[in-house]
């Protein structure tokens, strides 16, 4: 009871407490102070050895007989002192309890805190200090590594400049981690990061040289295959040597070719091929056929492939090898191009769900690859095929059967139809027409497909011939055989467009556009089909798709110019006129058509800059060397209008009006002299013509001439013909106006809307009289508004300019009806 402790009237309200307390003496981490204890271990009781089976398991206590020491007497057979035992008049410990918070206290006052919730929160982790060694240089591989990462993405995506300033800053922050280890020099960082260098400076290299920076690439490349720390690194001798290649400094690419083929182990046999085919295309460039065909061979010998087979053949082509050249296109025959059969996209039962998958399987990424590599073998064998027709055979039509023969006997017997088309095709490249038309008619009979290519040939050249009958047969033909080939449909409407049934032609353009919605040629004819039904919208619409297909087609954007022109949208005309010069800067129709769009806005300045530069680039023609005489006269600089009718004079030296303009720029700018004499050789040329006598009157009156009263009475003749002749026209004109007057007075079938379309008709021919010259007065009937109003007499009055007469002539001729403006201005 002396262990029991009554609580106080006082503490009520800490009923619990003392629960926490024990006695420092029964701690056990104070056991090695314990005297008492320590004593324990020493006896023979703290070194009694395990109990084993030959022990009796009793619970009495048994002595032992023996003679190292005296008798003790265990409290049981294991060892374990009974409970309760006193040692050394200490009471034992009661600690059951001290896993529940129940300890034995020799004093009170603390709480009952089974959790340690007393203690407060756990202590903060330790932050990770980043100012040691080792972290800055993790930190620093990290960002090289990074950058890098960085630095190849950006080359990827394109962007090759942004690429190469990663990879340099990647060179800066390794070198800077490498000065950093060498520093610390502690025995904890690791040594330098070979790999990490390794990679960095293979980086930098590779961006140098996409950005063809060619020296400091090879400088890099130097570095790295110099260190002997850098297992390997020989290997990269194959990619100074296409450096060198791009150089062309063909002697060290086969130096280094060969340098990196003895560092690469007979193992990495693929590898080896593509560096010898690399030595062998080098040799190729360098003119050296007989190694670039020994180093085809040898790839042919243990892995033939297309490239290699193909270089073989122009190898033997050069050195004109015919025996070799058929040897090489069967072995080009035999490659292997690595793909299967196509029988495995077809479906083995009717089952949907394997259909779908087979469907969804066809379009695939690697089937796609798989036509991709048949397409190019089919290619190499078509060009050797061309190639080497014309020379291994006395002919070029028996070496092309050769050829067909070969390829029959081979893995691709597809291609023979096609060869043999080919052979066509080349006959019509070669103009050998009759030839082309015997060779595709002999696929007549042939299957659907190849009939259907033979029948649009054959109608594309009828076509060309002019001969639209054979081409619409052939046409039909063709698309009988195949409906769904856009380019039958397309020669088809080709004919039908020849015969003038726009409706037709545009139905059959719309259909191949259906079956191919990239067939350029349909598309183009479609909307030159609408342009012909005036519907200019459609015919925009169809040229702004074939633009959006071929960019930067000339063609296209003039169409879609000339398009915008008719609309009257002169903005966007100019605009794409605009483009069209930045294609083809030397185009003088478009220059000439935009310097005639600026002028109709008024814009004179523009005007003549373009009309210059077409003149620049073909000065033959007479509308820009109009204008820019026009341009000058009209600024008062006849001096430099000059040289512009000289030319227009030598284009049509029998064309009066020029010689006429010429001498009346010589008199505009003072030079009466050179007026007189151009004067009187017009006359000798043209002696009666009204105006040129009508100005040396005047010259010759001014000046004080003799000749005044010659010439004066050489212009009374030419006047009175002139005017006999006019009359003889209009009582012609009268009599045969006034007859088909009278019949269509009699005619009941006559109505109102027949006078007015031949009054309109009548308004267009005096519209076209205007600009009709004739071989007395060429110069009188000038349409060229610029030139004519111009072109007045500064000396006096009383000349007649010469524009007033035209008028007064078309005014008095207006009344021409339609039969007679078919025989002036037969269309």
């Amino acid at each position: 009871m002396r262990h029991v402790h009554l609580v106080p009237e006082g503490d009520e309200d800490d009923l619990y407490s003392g629960y926490n307390d024990y006695n420092p003496t029964y701690d056990t981490e104070d056991l090695d102070n314990d005297v008492a204890f320590q004593q324990a271990l020493k006896t023979s009781h703290g070194r009694r050895p395990p109990i084993t089976a030959k022990v009796p398991g009793t619970a009495a206590a048994r002595p032992l007989g023996t003679g190292f020491g005296p008798r003790v007497h265990l409290s049981s057979s294991m060892g374990r002192p009974m409970t309760g035992a006193v040692q050394d008049g200490a009471a034992r410990p009661m600690t059951a309890v001290r896993a529940a918070g129940y300890t034995k206290a020799p004093f009170r006052g603390s709480s009952f805190d089974p959790l340690g919730q007393s203690r407060g929160p756990a202590p903060p982790l330790e932050a990770k200090t980043e100012d040691t060694p080792e972290e800055k240089v993790r930190q620093l591989e990290k960002k090289v590594n990074e950058l890098i990462e960085e630095s190849c993405i950006a080359s990827s995506n394109g962007d090759l400049k942004q690429a190469l300033e990663m990879a340099k800053e990647a060179g800066k922050k390794e070198r800077a981690l490498v000065r950093q280890k060498e520093q610390i020099l502690s025995a904890e960082i690791s040594p330098a990061n070979l790999d990490l260098t390794y990679s960095t400076l293979l980086n930098l290299a590779t961006q140098y040289s996409a950005n063809e920076m060619y020296a400091e690439a090879l400088n890099i490349y130097q570095v790295i295959v110099k260190n002997k720390m850098f297992s390997h690194a020989g290997r990269l001798k194959v990619n100074m040597a296409n450096i060198y290649l791009k150089q062309k400094n063909y002697s060290k690419a086969i130096k280094f070719y060969r340098m990196a083929l003895d560092q690469i182990p007979g193992a990495h046999k693929e590898m080896r091929i593509k560096i010898m085919q690399n030595i062998g295309v080098t040799f190729i460039k360098t003119g050296q056929y007989a190694d670039a065909i020994n180093s085809f061979e040898h790839i042919m010998s243990e892995s033939p492939n297309l490239k290699a087979g193909f270089n073989l053949i122009l190898c033997y082509f050069a050195v004109g090898d015919r025996d070799k050249m058929k040897k090489a296109f069967q072995k080009l025959l035999a490659a292997p191009i690595g793909i299967d059969d196509d029988d495995k996209y077809i479906s083995p039962s009717d089952d949907p769900h394997t259909n779908l998958l087979m469907e969804a399987i066809k379009n695939d990424s690697l089937h796609q690859m798989e036509r991709e590599r048949k397409g190019l073998a089919e290619k190499y064998i078509m060009t050797a095929a061309k190639l080497i027709a014309p020379v291994i055979e006395t002919s070029f039509d028996v070496g092309y059967d050769w050829c067909v023969e070969v390829v029959k006997t081979s893995l691709y017997v597809e291609l023979a139809n096609d060869l043999e088309i080919n052979k066509a095709i080349t006959f019509l490249k070669q103009k050998n027409f009759t030839q082309a038309v015997e060779t595709l008619k002999l696929f007549e009979k042939k299957d659907t497909r190849v009939k259907s290519a033979a029948a649009t040939n054959l109608s594309f050249l009828y076509y060309l011939e002019k001969d639209y009958s054979q081409a619409d047969l052939y046409a039909d033909l063709a698309v009988t055989s195949d409906r769904y080939n856009p380019s039958a449909l397309t020669n088809k409407g080709n004919t039908v467009f020849a015969n003038g049934d726009y409706e037709k032609a545009a139905e059959y353009y719309s259909e191949a556009l259906r079956n191919d919605s990239s067939c350029t040629e349909a598309l183009y004819n479609l909307g030159l089909t609408y342009k012909k039904l005036n519907r200019l919208e459609d015919a925009l619409n169809c040229f702004h798709k074939l633009h959006a297909i071929l960019r930067n087609s000339a063609q296209v954007i003039s169409q879609i110019a000339s398009l915008y022109e008719m609309l009257e949208d002169p903005n966007q005309a100019i605009e794409w006129f605009l483009q069209l010069i930045n294609i083809v800067p030397t185009d003088s129709q478009a220059l000439a058509k935009l310097g005639e769009l600026y002028d109709t806005q008024g814009d004179k300045s523009e005007a003549f800059q373009f009309y210059c530069e077409s003149y620049r680039y073909f000065p033959s023609n007479i509308e820009v060397i109009e204008w820019l005489g026009a341009y000058y006269i009209d600024k008062k600089f006849c001096e430099k209008a000059v040289k512009y009718f000289e030319r227009a004079a030598l284009i049509q030296p029998t064309q009066v009006k020029w010689q006429l303009m010429l001498a009346s720029c010589h008199r505009r700018s003072g030079n009466y002299q050179k007026s007189l004499d151009k004067y009187k050789e017009i006359h000798q040329k043209f002696p009666d013509n009204v105006e040129c006598l009508r100005f040396l009157v005047r010259l010759c009156t001014d000046i004080g001439l003799k000749e005044v009263q010659e010439y004066a009475t050489k212009l009374k003749k030419a006047e009175k013909m002139k005017e006999l002749k006019e009359q003889r026209v209009r009582s012609g004109r009268d009599g045969s106006a006034r007859s088909r007057r009278e019949g269509r007075e009699g005619s009941a079938s006559s109505d109102s809307g027949q006078s007015s379309g031949t009054s309109a008709k009548g308004e267009r021919l005096s519209a076209k009289l205007k600009s009709l010259p004739t071989a007395s007065d060429p110069y009188e009937s000038s349409a060229n508004q610029e030139i004519d109003v111009s072109y007045v007499d500064p000396l006096g009055p009383q000349i007649e300019r010469p524009k007033t007469a035209a008028k007064k002539r078309v005014e008095e001729e207006e009344f021409a009806d339609e039969e007679l403006g078919d025989d002036l201005l037969p269309e």
